[in-house]
């Protein structure tokens, strides 16, 4: 019996961890103005944030169509898997779970495929993709695998700082009202990613202490964190917070670039972590 995983374009994963544990991504649209590309497909992260800083206009994402899914589930069946394990961006942000769940339908009698909603995203959705594609090269049946989805998503946690609250202000990810108040007081944001939703974690005066807070959050898990990944969306300071990050953290810190779908809300300047917590 062999099982696959399938994610979706929000999960940040790098491309060569995917190739190596045989993960499956299906692409979320992007549109500029009348213009739309396939993320990671018709577009690069890196083009994503040239054309952003070309485009006058804010980019709009869309859930990948129903076909998109099952034609990745057909190609795996095709391929000799048996069942797949599909780990979706949470259903409150996105309606990708449900064309992930639309096309399990349409597979139905033809290959077992079980939808999970990971309640985050971003590499909080990485990080559970990659145990249970680890899980699942190891040879894990899919309902040892969908379990231990279920045991990890809990214990798994996003936080981000962000250089503006602009994009998901105009996004609809978050009130209006803590939006303005932000830009009013020139303070930099914080937000988590709590029971599936974008939640205000806080608020700085300056980026410096935007960040020292995040590592504070990390700091304040040592000693309970197996997995932590540093997220950034085009970020001069990068290098130095993962230094931040290390000097607490002894474990690997999987570094990942965020891609067009979490960058066209969260935006340009953002750095974030996500870790999963021991049970």
């Amino acid at each position: 019996m062999t099982v696959r995983i399938v994610t979706d374009s929000s999960c940040d994963l790098p491309q060569q961890l995917a190739d190596q544990l045989g993960i499956t991504i299906v692409p979320l649209s992007i549109r500029f103005g009348d213009t739309e590309y396939i993320d990671r497909t018709t577009i690069t992260a890196s083009e994503f944030w040239e054309k952003c800083a070309a485009s006058a206009v804010l980019p709009e994402t869309a859930a990948p169509p129903p076909g998109a899914f099952e034609q990745a589930y057909k190609n795996l069946a095709a391929a000799g898997a048996t069942s797949v394990v599909v780990l979706s961006l949470s259903s409150d942000l996105s309606a990708t779970m449900q064309s992930a769940e639309l096309a399990a339908k349409g597979v139905a009698g033809q290959i077992d495929v079980r939808v999970i909603d990971s309640r985050t995203a971003s590499m909080g959705l990485g990080l559970l993709v990659l145990d249970c594609a680890e899980k699942a090269k190891a040879g894990a049946s899919v309902d040892e695998i969908v379990a231990l989805a279920g045991q990890l998503i809990p214990r798994t946690h996003v936080y981000a700082a962000l250089d503006t609250l602009d994009n998901l202000k105009k996004g609809g990810r978050i009130g209006g009202a803590k939006a303005m108040l932000a830009t009013a007081l020139s303070i930099k944001p914080l937000i988590a990613i709590k029971d599936g939703a974008v939640e205000e974690a806080g608020k700085q005066r300056t980026r410096s202490k935007a960040l020292a807070f995040l590592a504070d959050i990390v700091k304040q898990h040592d000693g309970q964190i197996e997995r932590l990944s540093v997220l950034h969306a085009q970020c001069s300071d990068i290098d130095a917070f993962v230094a931040s990050v290390k000097s607490i953290y002894s474990g690997e810190v999987l570094i990942s670039d965020i891609g067009a779908v979490i960058g066209t809300h969260a935006g340009e300047g953002t750095i974030g972590v996500a870790f999963r917590t021991k049970s």
